[in-house]
């Protein structure tokens, strides 16, 4: 007979002993948006502060596992667990102290596939683990998709540590949450590829994308300045006259999925969408209730070639 058992998404939630491990499991859990019901099975490589929520994972349909040394973790009791549990998730605690190179030497259940790997960092005790546990704290972020600093604070060098965990995993999404909650990317004018001291920015073809992505999440960083880029204008609906689309096309999830992306510029430019322009524009936050817009007031427009690329990117 046939297994019926479907694949399982795997995650990796790696970081040292009270980082904050499993209270981001347990958001994640208490996400229903992301558990779904799906059966999930927790395996639990430390024994930290906080213990699981035994009513939170009944609800969430979970299965916890605790692994007590580095020897539990091998191939023949994952696959005593799939047999027996038959997730259709997994989430994995992992103990920092075994080594990231333990966790990827032992091979996992044929149907267990790794979605996203997570560090968590204490931003308490970050610069202290830097200077003594170095290779202990950031080989783990060298194989992350997101590195999560928590406990943070207005003060902490944020800007700095990003360029850090920058330099080990390029492609790492990287988050510093505040102890109420809220967070934020860290980003600082100084990370950006452009210069923000100009008078004029410049930013170039294959940096329209980062501006774009910037400009939304923090547009008070550009308010009152002035920059110059290359796009096009589109004509969008219910915009007034005097008013309309400066950007590029995009691919906004597949080929076949194509949109004009930009900002809302005042000006006097015509919507002929085959046309490039180099634009020089003063930026200004607009605000709508609680959501605050960066809007393009046109200062000067030039005749300008295609660029290479067809679409913008988000590299």
């Amino acid at each position: 007979m046939k297994s019926t058992q479907k694949i399982a998404g795997v995650y990796i939630v790696t970081g040292f002993i009270e980082s904050g491990k499993t209270s981001l499991i347990h958001n994640m859990l208490e996400d229903k948006n992301f558990t779904q019901g799906v059966k999930t099975l927790i395996i639990s490589c430390e024994e930290g502060i906080i213990e699981y929520d035994e009513d939170l994972l009944k609800e969430s349909n979970c299965a916890l596992v605790t692994m007590d040394t580095k020897d539990e973790w091998n191939y023949k009791n994952l696959v005593e667990l799939d047999a027996k549990v038959q997730p259709e998730r997994v989430i994995i605690e992992y103990n920092n102290m075994w080594g990231i190179n333990h966790l990827g030497d032992v091979e996992m259940p044929g149907l267990w596939r790794v979605v996203q790997v997570i560090t968590t960092v204490d931003a308490t005790t970050f610069d202290n683990y830097m200077a003594n546990v170095r290779m202990l704290l950031t080989d783990p972020m060298k194989e992350a998709d997101l590195v999560l600093f928590n406990r943070c604070t207005d003060d902490m060098p944020k800007s700095q540590w990003r360029r850090t965990i920058r330099a080990m995993n390029p492609n790492a999404n990287i988050l510093f949450e505040a102890e109420d909650g809220s967070s934020d990317d860290g980003v600082a004018d100084e990370d950006l590829p452009y210069d923000m001291k100009a008078k004029i920015i410049d930013i170039s073809d294959d940096q329209l994308g980062i501006f774009y992505v910037d400009s939304l999440d923090h547009p008070e960083r550009y308010d009152g300045k002035t920059v110059r880029f290359i796009g096009q204008p589109f004509q969008e609906g219910g915009m007034p006259q005097g008013f309309y689309l400066f950007g590029r096309l995009a691919m906004t999830c597949c080929a076949n999925d194509v949109a004009p992306i930009g900002w809302v510029t005042q000006g006097t430019l015509k919507p002929v969408t085959r046309h490039f322009y180099k634009l020089t524009a003063k930026c200004e936050v607009k605000t709508n209730g609680k959501e605050s817009v960066l809007m393009l007031v046109e200062q000067k427009t030039e005749p300008a070639t295609r660029p290479r690329e067809k679409y913008l990117t988000f590299n």
